[in-house]
């Protein structure tokens, strides 16, 4: 499911506003630097991905979670629903249609560092929008620190204590959190959050033990194929 027209032209509005977009990966692979990497996906999928901000593949290929900690994901998502080592590239793209795809920020930073407090703030309300209004599902996994404690910005303070405490738990990665949004728009949604590691290979802490968190999610979700959709 693409973004509505209007919303498109709010996100490269949004962009053109700031610094540190990644204009040589953008140059390189010929890609137009405003426009936003979102995957989406059809909206009454179950489950969606909530992750940092699109990479270097991502750019390239205009998909998000499609590089190496992407892959990562894939493999595992693919392993669970078939039963089989993913055989190909092309493959882990078609399994990621059974799945909605969404970042704190649909743009490639300078560095592959997290974007700052406040471009991630620059595009919340767009963000929440979209989140709300493209995704019927309720349960979001969340990929890391960043992704996860997105969901505290411009929130009451007690809000952003109860993520910050959630998440030094050590229990994290097995239990899960409601949130409630709110848009520009006056609407709501309440989602769960099953947070999980971010799956960069440079995350050394947790980059081997990520396929089995990822399948114990799954697990906890009742992922199969027969129920990817409400």
């Amino acid at each position: 499911m693409p973004l509505t027209a209007k919303q498109r032209e709010r996100f490269r509005a949004l962009a053109a506003e700031i610094d540190g977009i990644d204009l040589e990966v953008y140059e390189r692979f010929e890609r137009d630097p405003l426009e936003p990497i979102i995957g989406l996906g059809k909206k009454n999928l179950r489950i969606g991905f909530f992750g940092r901000d699109p990479g270097r593949e991502e750019v390239r290929f205009q998909e998000p979670f499609i590089g190496a900690g992407g892959q990562l994901v894939r493999k595992a998502l693919y392993q669970h629903l078939y039963g089989d080592e993913l055989p190909d590239f092309e493959a882990s793209k078609a399994v990621g249609e059974h799945f909605f795809w969404i970042n704190t920020v649909p743009y490639k930073p300078v560095g592959n560092k997290a974007w700052s407090m406040k471009v991630k703030r620059h595009f919340r309300e767009l963000m929440n929008e979209v989140l709300i209004s493209r995704f019927e599902g309720r349960d979001l996994i969340t990929l890391g620190r960043e992704a996860f404690l997105w969901f505290g910005i411009d929130r009451p303070k007690e809000e952003r204590d109860r993520l910050e405490a959630f998440w030094k738990s050590e229990a994290r990665f097995e239990q899960s959190l409601d949130v409630t949004l709110e848009d520009g728009r006056g609407q709501s949604r309440t989602f769960t959050l099953h947070p999980l590691p971010h799956p960069s290979p440079l995350n050394q802490t947790w980059y081997k033990r990520f396929p089995g968190l990822l399948a114990q999610r799954l697990n906890q979700l009742d992922v199969r194929k027969g129920n990817l959709t409400l």
